[in-house]
């Protein structure tokens, strides 16, 4: 049996949740939702807050599966390991995927808001309109959204059945993420308040991964 120590592994996974949980509420609260086939909406998509919500959304999309690399570590030399890998390779490609639609938001939409403004020109967001529901494009996305799904499941999974971890910290996450894809029907106070749920689900796998940091690694434990 080891000397208790500090894993490092699981710190940078507490800081990875905490961070993107964060900034996923960032992102929610800060996109101005306008109606985006008017002048105004072309608008909002020049401004700060759009900018600042989707880089957030960007940023958090890559720090999710980097948790679940850093649980997988965590978890390195269990029968769990394999669950936490799982998550962190679905997490990744699912994540991939779903930042190409997300930089088109961010880059695209601004490009196109720029010009109408400056041409007022509202007709101009039918443009923004037609790549964003492009079929190809819904395609990715969708398959992103699914992907990140199924990598929070097995992320859960292996939290539970850890034997180390509280079984339930990984759950509302998982619950959220599942629930990606509905959210964006929802209205802007619901929408706010589903970035601020993942926060709050975020920073408690955090917190359980930081206080599991700093005991018995877990292998030492199951092997004792």
């Amino acid at each position: 049996m080891s000397v208790p120590q500090t894993d490092p592994r699981a710190r940078m996974g507490a800081l990875a949740f905490a961070l993107a949980g964060i900034l996923f509420a960032i992102y929610e609260a800060a996109a101005p939702r306008l109606d985006q086939t008017t002048l105004e909406g072309a608008e909002s998509w020049t401004t700060a807050g759009w900018t600042i919500a989707h880089v957030s959304a960007i940023v958090a999309l890559i720090l999710v599966p980097l948790g679940y690399g850093a649980l997988r570590g965590y978890l390195e030399g269990t029968r769990n390991e394999k669950t936490a890998f799982l998550a962190a390779t679905i997490g990744y490609i699912g994540s991939g995927l779903t930042i190409s639609y997300y930089g088109a938001e961010v880059y695209g939409l601004k490009a196109i808001g720029q010009r109408a403004v400056e041409d007022g020109d509202a007709t101009m967001t039918e443009v923004g309109n037609a790549f964003r529901y492009d079929p190809t494009a819904m395609t990715v996305f969708a398959i992103g959204l699914a992907l990140i799904a199924i990598g929070a499941v097995f992320a859960a999974i292996a939290v539970w059945r850890s034997g180390t971890l509280n079984k339930w910290s990984a759950v509302p996450l998982a619950v959220l993420l599942v629930t990606m894809l509905p959210q964006y029907f929802l209205p802007q106070s619901g929408r706010i308040a589903w970035g601020v749920l993942v926060a709050l689900a975020s920073l408690w796998l955090a917190a359980e991964l930081w206080r599991a940091s700093a005991k018995q690694p877990v292998k030492d434990l199951q092997n004792a």
